[in-house]
This record gives structure tokens, sequence and C-alpha cells, in this order.
């Protein structure tokens, strides 16, 4: 040391990110700790995880649209005809035929001027809503809204405040309070935007959209619904909430994915003209991403055509839902307030729902545990998500082992 030097306070740890391992061994103790699940062959329903063959009811391939003959026809071509990737973002030299082709479909599918097709429905979010709403406005949020929702809010300036979890009457008075009393300068509200999913993700409910539209009217608030478990899954013919409620023209902006029922990768926000242009503009994961590669734009515009054509898929897919809820209902289960295919299990701890999780994967079911901080601690659960391609005797099977396993562990009566 030079003499005269002021002494340096001694480091903590002289492991680069030493912190990060102590977090992780936190999570380990209190149960929480999840490790990747990694398979090595797959079909829609049956996959091979740690080398056991397993029914899959982890999956969000609500249809079991990812080895539709259509779809996999459809990529093969684009990718003979365009080659594998854009090479590009879309502003750039990215945007080709078949993603202005699938953007096209999508807004003639949802019956509104424009869409846009963003890398992800998680980046749809996180690109739309600081766009959509700055400072001078103000964001109403469900209690319960996804994560995407929650980051793309923190990404905005715009100030926000959160409803309980569907309630109407809540957001009723924090409209009727923001348009009396405006931003704290005094000034009021550029606009208003109230955020909702359609379908909540953990809990398989909808959300009361003609109550929100019906509150957002009277206070002159736009309505944004993040449509990523009813794409595919609700409406005719899958055209998501805003359809199942007949709401068509009374919504701003209406977020999808590709991911999920389309069985593809990527989302897309359909809305206004104007919204599509701005959004190529200033929607910075659409500006600073690499374009679909063609074979994926290609795989959701057939499958688009798919549901148009198809509409056995969505009834096979309800049909098997009811079958399989009332099936874990009798066996003396908790299934929340699922409205959808997705339907929750609910246990409370989350050492017991990791440990269910674990003894139904060696009885041949996969079904994922969900944990803090997904769901509130005391929320823990088993999240099942039933498919239009599973058979009778899966979803039986499925049930049987669910029974063993829950007598096993006391979940339910022997």
């Amino acid at each position: 040391m030079t003499t005269g030097s002021t002494p340096r306070a001694p480091r903590a740890s002289t492991a680069p990110l030493a912190h990060l391992a102590a977090e992780l061994d936190e999570l380990k103790a209190a149960h929480l700790y999840r490790p990747l699940r990694v398979m090595s062959t797959a079909n829609r329903t049956r996959v091979t995880v740690d080398g056991r063959d397993v029914i899959s009811l982890a999956s969000n391939n609500y249809l079991g649209l990812n080895t539709h003959p259509r779809l996999v026809e459809a990529a093969e071509a684009a990718n003979r005809a365009f080659g594998v990737g854009s090479g590009a973002v879309r502003t750039i030299s990215g945007t080709m035929t078949i993603h202005e082709e699938l953007e096209a479909a999508l807004a003639a599918f949802k019956h509104v001027e424009a869409a846009l097709v963003f890398q992800s429905g998680f980046t749809c979010n996180t690109g739309v809503i600081p766009v959509v709403a700055g400072e001078p406005d103000l964001i109403v949020s469900d209690q319960l809204n996804h994560a995407s929702i929650i980051d793309g809010m923190r990404l905005s300036k715009a100030p926000r405040v959160i409803y309980r979890h569907k309630d109407v009457e809540h957001l009723r008075e924090l409209l009727a309070t923001a348009r009396r009393e405006g931003r704290p300068d005094g000034e009021p509200y550029r606009s208003i935007l109230v955020v909702t999913d359609g379908v909540f993700s953990m809990d398989g409910d909808i959300a009361p959209l003609p109550g929100i539209v019906e509150a957002a009217e009277a206070f002159d608030a736009a309505v944004f619904v993040d449509d990523a478990h009813a794409s595919g899954v609700l409406g005719r013919n899958g055209r998501g909430t805003v359809d199942h409620f007949d709401l068509h023209g009374r919504i701003a902006i209406q977020v999808g994915t590709l991911s999920k029922a389309i069985g593809v990768l990527g989302g897309y926000v359909a809305g206004p003209l104007v919204l599509r242009d701005m959004l190529i503009q200033r929607g910075r994961p659409f500006l600073f991403s690499t374009s679909h590669p063609p074979a994926v734009a290609a795989a959701c515009l057939a499958a688009i055509r798919v549901l148009e054509e198809e509409p056995e898929l969505i009834e096979r897919l309800w049909s098997n839902t009811r079958r399989f809820k009332d099936g874990l209902r009798s066996l003396g289960f908790d299934t929340g307030v699922s409205e959808t295919p997705i339907t929750p299990v609910m246990v409370g701890d989350s050492a017991t729902a990791i440990r269910f999780a674990a003894r139904l994967l060696e009885e041949g079911v996969w079904a994922t545990s969900v944990v803090y901080p997904t769901v509130p601690l005391d929320g823990a659960r088993l999240r099942t998500i039933v498919t239009a391609a599973h058979s009778d005797d899966e979803l039986d099977a499925c049930l049987e082992a669910f029974g063993r396993v829950g007598r096993e562990l006391g979940l339910v009566a022997g």
C-alpha cells in the first residue's frame, strides 16, 4: 500500500457473483428452486423426460397444432423458398411477403384494421404498453395480470393503479377518481388505459370483459386485452375473449400469442391501423429484433387457416377439458376458479406441490408444480392443461395417477 493512501474496505467475497449462489441455496431450502426438465423425444401428448415416457399435461399446445401436417408442410415450403432466416430486423430488410400475409390474415381473423407480429407475446406487452401510455396518461391494471404486462408497465413512464382481481366496481371507483382528480399537477389525464388478461394463466378464469368495457366507456378509457390463453380457445374459431363476449369494435388493443394454441412461435398486436403504424416507428422489441424465420410465419399462417376450417379441434379441446375437470373434482381435488382448459390442482404448500409433481412424473404424468413467486406463498399448485390431442385413454390414465398420488400424499380421501 502506498504511504498515505486510504485503506480499501475488504471485499465480501473474492468469487464473482457469489451472492447468486447464496440466493440459489435459499431457494432450494425454501423448496422454491425449479430445475429445467429436458425432453429427449416429444409429440403432441407424450414426451420422454428423464428417461421416462410420460403423458404431458404441461404444454400450452392446446390444439396439438405443433405437429399438424398443414403447418409442417407450410414451414418446409417456406424454408425452401426463403431460407431458414430473414437476416435483418423488419425496418431494414427483414420484412418478407410472408410476414405481411400473416399480419393481414391476423387482422381479418380478429376483425380489426391491422395487426403487427412481434417475436413473442412477452415482447408484445413490453413493446406496446410503453408506446401507447406515457407520462400524461394513466394505466389501470388487474391485480393478477401476467408478468409481461407488469414489465411493460414498468417500462412505460405512465403512472399506474391496480384494481382488485376481476372487481369491476373497484375498477369503476379508480376510473371515477382518476377522471375527477386528474394528475398530481392538476391537469387531466391525456388518456386512461385499462389493461387485463383475457384468460388468467395461473387460475384459468376469464376476465369479466363486458363489465370492464362498460366501465371504461363510462369514463372515456381504452381497453387493452392480452388474449394469450384465449387465442385458439375461446370465441368463434378461437378468435378470443373479444369474440367470446361479442365486443368487436369496443376493445382498443388486443394482444395474442402464436406460441400456444397456434402451435408455433411469436405474438401479435391487433387494433387500429394507427397503432400498427406507431409501433413500427417506436416499438423497441420490433425495431431491434430480427424478424421471424419465414418458416415460422408460414406455419402461423397455416394455423389460422386450420382454425377457420377445422372447428372440430376446438370442440375436442372443450370436450377433453370437461372430462378431465369432472374427473379431478370427483376424486376430491380443488380446481379453484378455472373456467378454461387451464386447470390448477390447488395444494397450498410449495414442498408438497413439488413432491406431488415429482411423484406424478414417476407414475407417468407430467404436470408442472407452480410455486412462489409465480403464485402466492400459500397458493402452490399443479397447473394442468388439457389439449385437443389427448385421447380418452390418456386422460383416464392421468386421472388414475392423480388419484393414486393424491391419496398417498393425503391430498384426497383414500
